[in-house]
């Protein structure tokens, strides 16, 4: 696969789409499930109070997975994602009931890197429960 989205037809400040991606406990147990995390603030309440949380807690790397989603939605392409970082700053909090919780996204192309390799830089900003889940949360990413 290739980017669908041309490098020549970006422009800094150009918004991605938004989305809004579900978390529900069952979303988490099958994360970590696939993940091998079985980290029980992840999935026991009990525990996660115990240790100081307000409730079980999403995976840093399922949020940090989800929040990425926008840019290669955007493009069509996961293989467009050259780098990418993030600084985990709030939990996303999931509680025990019907509506869990959700993790807000949004993007903007930040810079246009270099002509050449005809790379930008997304910044994104995810949210859950109105506060800011990643900080520094940017991606390189090749175009067409």
């Amino acid at each position: 696969m290739t980017a669908r989205i041309s490098y020549d037809d970006v422009e800094v400040g150009t918004e991605l789409p938004a989305a809004v991606f579900p978390v529900t406990r069952d979303t988490l147990v099958r994360y970590a499930g696939a993940s091998g995390d079985f980290n029980p603030i992840h999935w026991n309440e009990k525990f996660a109070k115990e240790v100081g949380l307000p409730d079980v807690i999403a995976h840093g790397m399922f949020t940090m997975a989800e929040a990425v989603r926008v840019v290669t939605d955007w493009t069509g392409d996961p293989g467009a994602v050259a780098e990418y970082g993030v600084r985990f700053t709030k939990p996303v909090v999931v509680p025990n009931d019907d509506k869990g919780a959700v993790i807000e996204v949004t993007g903007k192309v930040a810079a246009k890197l270099d002509d050449e390799a005809r790379t930008v830089r997304v910044d994104l900003v995810a949210t859950s429960a109105g506060q800011k889940v990643l900080g520094m949360s940017r991606a390189v990413v090749r175009l067409a």
